[in-house]
């Protein structure tokens, strides 16, 4: 639900050999990820479906299970998504979802909070974001019996934070890093600018360049302080009868 051009969808389909249907709004993913899917052989098994996945084009109880990952924060309302998979699930079916979330370290009359989430919301075109209760809420309020909420990065044994990557860097040999840093910041609008006007990158890059260096830092802020995390896990399941 939410796959984009479905690179996880492949890997499990390889790894399990399971029937996998993606979903997606955007037609060029749709087309650009049923060609990769062919590329390696599993056009006969995983394809691609344009459609919004507050209102999918499936038969109620369609699927045996869905997953999403880093999808349904793009949602406006969280129970529209979460009761539309419940919709298309077979009874006993799981659904399993890695969400983008809010935590309770957030504060709402800190400034710099607001800003760490709004830098999060314009560089990644997210809606406006919520707390992970709201879609622990959402998610129970659709039908769905929790087994299971929580964020995964707490407690697990990583070698570095997952906003690491994100950290500004001096070494232009660690990217994205160096790109950060507050003179690469600054430049990399020029830069790309410059390759606009001769051509080499297509009009509009230095614009989406600016924004997603906003959800770059926004995301990195937001891990440091612990006020955002993109690893709220859910698993939830339709009820047998």
């Amino acid at each position: 639900c939410g796959c984009g051009i479905g690179g996880p969808l492949r890997n499990i389909g390889q790894f399990t050999n399971a029937r996998i249907t993606g979903v997606t709004l955007n037609q060029y993913q749709v087309d650009r990820g049923n060609a990769l899917c062919a590329e390696v052989g599993l056009d006969n098994k995983c394809r691609l479906v344009q459609a919004d996945f507050h209102h999918m084009p499936f038969e109620a109880d369609t699927f045996d299970h869905c997953y999403s990952i880093e999808a349904c924060c793009h949602s406006p309302n969280r129970a529209d998504v979460y009761g539309e998979i419940f919709r298309v699930l077979k009874p006993g079916g799981y659904f399993v979802s890695y969400e983008w979330c809010l935590t309770d370290k957030y504060d709402a009359n800190d400034a710099y909070h607001r800003k760490i989430k709004k830098d999060i919301e314009v560089g990644d075109g997210l809606p406006d974001m919520c707390h992970t209760s709201v879609c622990t809420k959402a998610l129970e309020k659709s039908g769905f019996n929790i087994l299971e909420a929580r964020d995964y990065h707490l407690g697990a044994d990583y070698v570095e934070p997952w906003f690491r990557p994100l950290t500004p860097g001096w070494n232009p040999f660690v990217w994205p890093r160096f790109q950060f840093n507050p003179i690469m910041f600054k430049l990399m609008p020029i830069i790309l600018s410059v390759f606009e006007f001769i051509r080499l990158v297509p009009k509009g890059t230095s614009k989406t360049q600016v924004m997603l260096q906003a959800g770059g830092v926004g995301c990195e802020q937001g891990g440091a302080t612990g006020v955002f995390t993109p690893m709220w896990l859910m698993v939830g399941q339709k009820p047998k009868a």
